[in-house]
């Protein structure tokens, strides 16, 4: 295996999902705020998993979003 070469597909992966998870957040609360279903001052309690089975890897990460 080489150290180098995963360090770099983890991070291409990580910025995948970066930018994509981003996106698709902002689009859900833009879209939830324009149906009413949100009032644009709440925080979400929003969860991410990462899941690898081949590995092993089940790891959740939660947090909040304030939108104000």
């Amino acid at each position: 295996m080489n150290e180098e070469i995963l360090n770099i597909e983890v991070r291409k992966f990580l910025k995948n999902v970066g930018i994509t998870s981003q996106r698709e957040i902002e689009h859900a609360v833009l879209k939830a705020v324009e149906t009413g279903k949100l009032n644009g001052s709440e925080t979400i309690d929003i969860k991410m998993t990462l899941e690898a089975d081949v590995i092993g890897v089940k790891h959740c990460i939660e947090g909040k979003i304030a939108l104000e």
